[in-house]
């Protein structure tokens, strides 16, 4: 976590989710807070401010109105501080000692599972003149199918789709997905 200017304010925060018997980790290089093994919250340094951040935060009822409007993902919520001055305790154990038991509950959003999507026309034509571009295909994961597929729609044009088929059939045949050169 950084920036260092906010240590005192999270040391704070981490005394006050002390209290709840949270059990305290460090997953994605900042502290997490777990209940039975489930993720509950975290804590966030950043430039401007420092924050509280809720895994399943939709799930809780903002009496106070703290919650910041962007929020980083579906089901978590974000709780931003500008100074120490606006850390209040007892309010802070009210939302954690709800996200406990909601989570106690069970209440959780899950990830929605991906649909997959119909393989391009024109990567279907390919496959019927060349059955090792088909059986390469299939081997890769369905993210990486889903890539393909994406990348050669995604063109307005004939023209440029049937470019991106030949150039995409090359790292097909080599077991690469297209992006992979980026990691």
């Amino acid at each position: 976590m950084s920036p260092q200017k906010w240590n005192e304010e999270i040391i704070l925060l981490k005394n006050i989710i002390e209290k709840t018997g949270l059990i305290e980790t460090t997953k994605w290089g900042a502290s997490v807070y777990t209940h039975k093994g489930k993720n509950i919250v975290s804590l966030g340094a950043f430039k401007h401010h420092f924050a509280l951040i809720f895994f399943n935060g939709i799930f809780i009822d903002d009496v106070y109105n703290v919650f910041s409007a962007d929020t980083i993902a579906k089901a978590m919520r974000q709780w931003k501080f500008k100074s120490g001055a606006e850390i209040n305790e007892e309010k802070i154990l009210h939302y954690i000692y709800e996200a406990i038991k909601n989570s106690e509950e069970g209440k959780e959003l899950k990830a929605e599972k991906h649909q997959p999507l119909p393989t391009a026309e024109l990567l279907l034509e390919a496959f019927k003149k060349d059955s090792k571009l088909k059986e390469a295909f299939d081997k890769l994961t369905s993210g990486k199918q889903k890539e393909y597929t994406l990348y050669i729609n995604e063109a307005k044009q004939e023209a440029t789709k049937i470019k991106r088929v030949e150039k995409i059939i090359p790292i097909i045949l080599q077991g690469l997905g297209l992006n992979d050169k980026y990691k």
